[in-house]
């Protein structure tokens, strides 16, 4: 077994002045999270951490806390009862600190012991998968010896039919594919060759080791010379395709991060992106009845919750809304070059049910898109889903990385489908999509999975309503609802109806809806054996493309329920979060969040929908002198009680009571720093381009994402951030940690992070000016109209709303965005399209960023 190797670093600051040090160490940090796997830190560092107030210990843990690296000193370490001495570490664990007191004549500080504990490599036993060996000859291979798929007799407009040519064609394709790449039986060996060892460096390094043979047996120069150079000529040949290997594997997983961190993880030996393994005591059989009786739970409390309260008359009323005046009756059959398109732009995901792998599907895709059609636009004309696209195989995957696996209960189902299925889908969604924007049936505050909507577009709505009533001197009260298995639970019939009766919805198309949710079946597969097939009874499928969708249009009603309250909220498919602004003493408008929240409980029960309770989340924000007369409120919200918490994550955005986003930013960095240092070990095998390819998706994505919520944000805050993006250019770069940063930045024609968060703000606000943004977004921002004919008039300023207090108004969208957008030069503000737009800003915050 090999112990895993460690850094330890002793550290003394003399007391003093600071900012230096402060300055420095952030470098040193951030350089060492980069380089190092697992670092321990100990010292003097005379810093206060006993005083929570202490201007330098704050200063000090905010930067330990954007880097990942923890402090685990808790009590006094000098006579004097302070906290000066540290032990920070970063990816390792240690436990039993203890702190011993010493004589004065030793010494007036303390000796402090503690245990590391460092991980093993243990090895575990061998594991069996069936594979095929699928090579670049595959495809021809697999053409050549595809039947003449004309011969397949069909006869329209039956279903039986269908479901015969559709069984026809998988075993059609999956008899060819067992001809030309079978199935093997393989075991898993536990120590592997490298992934990108080939023929080619199987060869050199064959001659390698004949050379070296021949050179210790004989001693004569001839050999030597040639081991020496046979050497030269195999590292460089395996670097080569080291190289190459990484990367068709970032070109491959470009548009999947998940899969694309699994895979640098395990080339940098890194476990944290390793899944980890189900224990052999659980077999597919028992994850299948948990998540079946799971399910039937969470009905028979709904139904208990039912059966004991009576729905409220404004709930009632709604129910009884009218139908819809418009119709969708039949789906239209798609184009040759349509389903290509949608097949071609779909992402290569593969899972057991498919007959034919995706990736070797579009390649051959020229030679079978005939049948595919035929299968596509029959099921759309005769209104019935295939039997064999209502079949899913469950994986079950653990919730979170830190989680037992022997415990049932921490994973939750991922269901798989097969791939032409998605297809189907897929051109379902493009014209139900359609249709529900043409006739405006979404509703204005739901986001999720929208044209122009995001999780950004939505949290930038709330955050700009919450900073704005902060402005005006008033409390908000933010609920975040939770639900329970939201997806799965949901009623067939109460769907059906809601698609008919609400969405207008009807003749062979709501047929269609109808197959695509009966009879459907699913198993789990764990450690290549099967379950036992269940029937799906309800919700719809989470792996499926319309699934989502679907959700949204069952959730219609719940906006018109929240409204009778005067409560604002915002929906982001099952996310549903309430909020309402007052000033402090008026405890009377905050009860309405409870009248509400109940109303919503009593909706949600009567549409088979459970309001998690222990997940329901509180935050009070506003001004610190207005929240403290709240300081010990306790809200009860339906069935339970409450009271605000200090911070919550809201899609993917941790939010805390000031809206200061301390939190998140930490969160992100240490996010950051973790993948930046997997990024680091792969530098030197790596193109530069290939390279950025991987900060783009690891770094940049997460320090772009909804950046616009962080505009007016504290300096030291804006720092952490810039850190990161400044580690990522020297790592990208490989850059020397002492050279300047903006010469580099600049080459790289990367935006720092202050006007990345500005690009942001003011592509959002073209967007919502051209009608590419949603209406609640267009809704903030308007036209200045002078009163009287000036040079302005018609020269595209935007109005900038009054505020009274610049710290909480002036961070707001609807007041940013305007200040921003008149600052802009003419030719900027006037751009025709987004990507003229995009580029002649870019240029515009470059020459601002770099006085270039």
């Amino acid at each position: 077994m090999a112990v895993n190797a460690f850094s330890l670093i002793n550290i003394y600051r003399p007391p003093g002045p600071y900012v230096e040090f402060l300055k420095e160490f952030s470098d040193f940090a951030a350089d060492l999270a980069v380089c190092s796997d697992k670092v321990i830190i100990v010292g003097d560092f005379n810093i206060h951490f006993e005083k929570v107030d202490d201007s330098l210990k704050k200063a000090f843990a905010s930067i330990l806390d954007s880097v990942g690296i923890a402090q685990n000193v808790t009590g006094p370490t000098h006579y004097c009862n302070h906290t000066l001495d540290l032990v920070l570490t970063l990816g390792v664990s240690i436990d039993n600190l203890d702190i011993l007191s010493q004589t004065s004549v030793i010494s007036d500080h303390y000796l402090i012991s503690f245990k590391l504990h460092l991980s093993h490599n243990i090895r575990t036993s061998p594991s069996y998968s069936m594979k095929r060996s699928i090579t670049p000859f595959t495809a021809q291979q697999f053409t050549d010896n595809l039947p003449d798929l004309s011969t397949i007799v069909y006869s329209p407009g039956n279903p039986a039919e269908l479901d015969k040519l559709t069984d026809c064609l998988e075993n059609t394709f999956r008899s060819t594919l067992d001809g030309v790449a079978p199935l093997k039986h393989k075991k898993e060996r536990q120590k592997k060759l490298a992934l990108w060892y080939n023929d080619q460096t199987r060869t050199l390094k064959q001659l390698v080791r004949n050379f070296e043979r021949k050179w210790r047996s004989t001693k004569l120069e001839v050999f030597h010379s040639a081991w020496k150079d046979s050497i030269v000529e195999y590292r460089r040949e395996i670097n080569k395709a080291r190289s190459e290997y990484l990367a068709s594997q970032i070109e491959i997983n470009k548009n999947n991060p998940r899969v694309l961190f699994s895979v640098i993880s395990k080339l940098t030996k890194n476990q944290a992106g390793t899944d980890p393994q189900i224990p052999a005591i659980h077999t597919s059989n028992a994850f299948m009845d948990y998540f079946d009786n799971k399910i039937e739970n969470i009905r028979d409390k709904i139904q208990q919750i039912n059966s004991t309260s009576c729905l409220s008359s404004g709930v009632a009323d709604i129910e009884q809304n009218p139908a819809t005046k418009v119709r969708l009756e039949v789906f239209n059959p798609l184009h040759h070059l349509e389903l290509e398109k949608i097949i071609s732009s779909s992402n290569c995901t593969t899972c057991t049910l498919d007959a034919v792998p995706t990736k070797l599907l579009k390649q051959v895709l020229p030679d079978i898109i005939k049948p595919l059609l035929t299968i596509v636009n029959s099921s759309l004309n005769l209104g019935y889903v295939p039997k064999a696209f209502k079949l899913a195989v469950i994986k079950p995957l653990i919730k979170k990385p830190n989680l037992d696996p022997s415990v049932l209960s921490n994973y939750r189902p991922i269901s798989n489908l097969p791939f032409i299925s998605k297809i189907l889908e897929k051109a379902v969604a493009q014209q139900l999509g359609s249709y529900l924007q043409r006739n405006q049936i979404y509703e204005k505050f739901q986001s999720g999975f929208r044209p122009h909507h995001s999780t950004e577009t939505a949290l930038v709505k709330i955050t700009n309503d919450l900073l704005l009533a902060a402005d005006q001197g008033c409390v908000s009260l933010l609920v975040l609802l939770d639900l329970s298995a939201a997806f799965d639970t949901i009623d067939h019939n109460i769907l059906l109806e809601r698609l008919e009766k609400m969405v207008g919805i009807t003749g062979t198309a709501l047929s269609w809806f109808k197959s695509y949710l009966t009879d459907r079946f699913q198993f789990v597969r764990v450690n290549n054996i099967p379950s036992n097939y269940t029937k799906v009874r309800y919700g719809v499928p989470q792996g499926s493309i319309l699934g989502p969708l679907l959700f949204t249009l069952y959730m219609l009603r719940l906006g018109k329920v929240i409204r009778k309250h005067n409560v604002n909220f915002h929906c982001y498919a099952d996310d549903t979060q309430l909020f309402i602004s007052a000033k402090p003493d008026d405890k009377q408008r905050i009860k309405k969040m409870e009248d509400c929240v109940k109303d919503v409980k009593s909706w949600m029960s009567h549409n088979f929908l459970l309001l998690n309770s222990d997940k329901t989340e509180v935050l009070l924000l506003g001004p610190k002198a207005a929240g403290n007369k709240l300081s010990h409120l306790m809200l009860n919200l339906a069935d339970f009680s409450v009271t605000p918490g200090s911070t919550a994550k809201n899609l993917g955005v941790i939010i805390d009571s000031d809206l200061a986003f301390d939190k998140h930013i930490s969160n992100v960095t240490k996010t950051a720093f973790l993948h930046l240092r997997n990024i680091a070990k792969l530098r030197n095998a790596l193109s530069l381009h290939d390279a950025e390819k991987l900060v783009h998706a690891f770094i940049t994505s997460r320090l772009d994402y909804c950046n616009a919520l962080l505009s007016g944000c504290s300096s030291s805050n804006l720092n952490k951030l810039q850190l990161v993006q400044n580690a990522a250019a020297r790592v990208l770069t490989k850059t020397r940690k002492f050279d300047h940063i903006s010469p580099v930045l600049s080459a790289l024609h990367w935006l720092p992070v202050k006007f990345r968060i500005d690009y942001k703000i003011l592509l959002l606000t073209y967007k919502a000016l051209h009608g590419l943004a949603p209406e609640y977004l267009r809704d903030l921002i308007s036209y200045y109209e002078p009163p009287r004919l000036l040079r302005s008039q018609g020269a595209g300023f935007l109005v900038v709303p009054k505020i009274q207090r610049s710290s909480a108004g002036g961070r707001a969208f609807s007041y940013k965005a305007p200040q921003l957008w008149n600052n802009l030069p003419d030719n900027v503000r006037d751009s025709d399209t987004v990507s003229i737009f995009k580029s002649r800003l870019k240029t515009y915050l470059f020459s601002l960023a770099f006085g270039s």
